[in-house]
């Protein structure tokens, strides 16, 4: 019989500790596919802070390394200047990315160090059960505006991508989704150009995928998915902001 879909190499074989429904594992195994595809496996050095994703190290067969929260940034760059000859990201959520590590994102893009970042956007902050994030959109529910995100008293959430594009030192930015399969397809591109854009010393490149947080969200899995699609995408339009073939957000 003829394998048509298998584990990646770049991905072990340990249980997610995620839970049901969210859509880590399936970036997970993006990355991993992207890593295989590129044949970098060997060379990788990913690096993980404080969130949901805190137990990634046992998902990639490659090196990783731990940070403290909002650090991932600033670790991956002395590592990458370190050693230039390795391939390094970040896997990072709203709450890490945007809140406590809004300082190491910016000036790490703005430097253009030559690092990939993974950002996870699900607009809560799920590991601490779900309070109001950077990135909570306008009238979003969450366990600390249960009567949902006012722009007045709560201020707006930052757009991450659009935020990154205006400066000078990246070299690929886009946002994506993985709610269903054509958007894990634009996705895996995305992620993939992403690494190319660090093998091609071409600078900082950050790829944000929108993610679902039924546990959080308070809803099944297809509900979330769906409350994506309908709630999440318009307000943070998909596309390539850096470094695209011309495809607009949103296209």
């Amino acid at each position: 019989m003829k394998v048509v879909y298998e584990r990646p190499k770049a991905l072990t074989d340990a249980p997610f500790t995620y839970c049901p429904g969210c859509t880590h594992g399936i970036i997970h195994r993006l990355v991993a596919e992207a890593i295989d595809e590129l044949d970098i496996r060997e060379r990788t050095i990913g690096i993980c802070p404080v969130g949901c994703s805190v137990f990634a190290y046992q998902n990639w067969d490659c090196d990783m390394i731990q940070a403290s929260h909002g650090r991932a940034p600033a670790v991956a760059t002395g590592v990458k200047r370190s050693l230039p000859g390795r391939v390094v990201f970040t896997y990072q959520g709203d709450g890490d990315l945007l809140a406590i590590g809004t300082a190491e994102t910016i000036h790490a893009a703005t430097r253009g160090e030559n690092i990939t970042v993974i950002f996870v956007n699900n607009g809560v902050y799920g590991m601490t059960r779900g309070q109001i994030a950077p990135t909570t959109i306008p009238g979003q529910r969450t366990t600390t505006c249960p009567a949902g995100r006012s722009p007045d008293l709560d201020g707006n959430p930052i757009r991450a991508c659009e935020l990154l594009s205006s400066l000078e030192g990246p070299g690929y930015i886009a946002r994506v989704a993985v709610s269903r399969p054509r958007y894990v397809r634009q996705a895996r591109r995305a992620i993939l150009k992403a690494f190319q854009t660090q093998l091609d010393e071409g600078g900082f490149s950050l790829v944000e995928v929108l993610s679902s947080c039924p546990s959080c969200w308070g809803m099944a899995p297809a509900d979330a998915l769906e409350w994506l699609e309908q709630n999440m995408i318009p307000y943070y339009p998909l596309g390539e902001f850096v470094g695209g073939n011309g495809e607009k957000p949103g296209g």
